[in-house]
């Protein structure tokens, strides 16, 4: 069965003087003021769709690569994943990189790049954002 998950956002005023706030409705975990500068310049306390795709991309990444290292019989101690997402005003988000260490006893690095990999291939953010350039680091920690 499907699940939906739902934000909300409000915006008032122009691009470059506005402000605005999006919350996160279906876990209710909170409200957080955006604004053009907090997305093209320095955060000041505040969030971007930038910052919000990074913690989407590095939590379903990790959790790819942790069902698929499981089911391969070698399942993971922790993994530890960081997106970065590359926004450039007038031309948008231009990339994505993932760095993930992880503790998974008894596997080759061979093998954890290769499950990197895949998960990065196959992880249901990563097939959402596949018009952007999305690079990997791997490495066993």
């Amino acid at each position: 069965m499907a699940t939906v998950r739902t934000a909300n956002a409000h915006w008032e005023g122009p691009l470059m003087g506005g402000q605005g706030k999006v919350s996160l409705d279906s876990s209710k975990v909170g409200e957080f003021e955006v604004d053009w500068p907090s997305r093209a310049e320095k955060p000041e306390g505040k969030t971007s769709p930038e910052e919000l795709i990074a913690a989407a991309h590095s939590t379903c990444f990790s959790m790819a690569l942790s069902h698929g290292l499981a089911g391969a019989g070698t399942p993971p101690e922790s993994v530890d994943t960081r997106a970065d997402v590359t926004f450039q005003p007038g031309e948008g988000i231009t990339g994505i990189h993932l760095t993930v260490r992880a503790s998974v006893p008894g596997l080759s690095a061979e093998d954890f790049q290769n499950a990197a990999e895949q998960a990065k291939a196959n992880c249901p953010v990563s097939k959402a954002l596949a018009g952007t350039k999305i690079t990997l680091d791997a490495s066993l920690a």
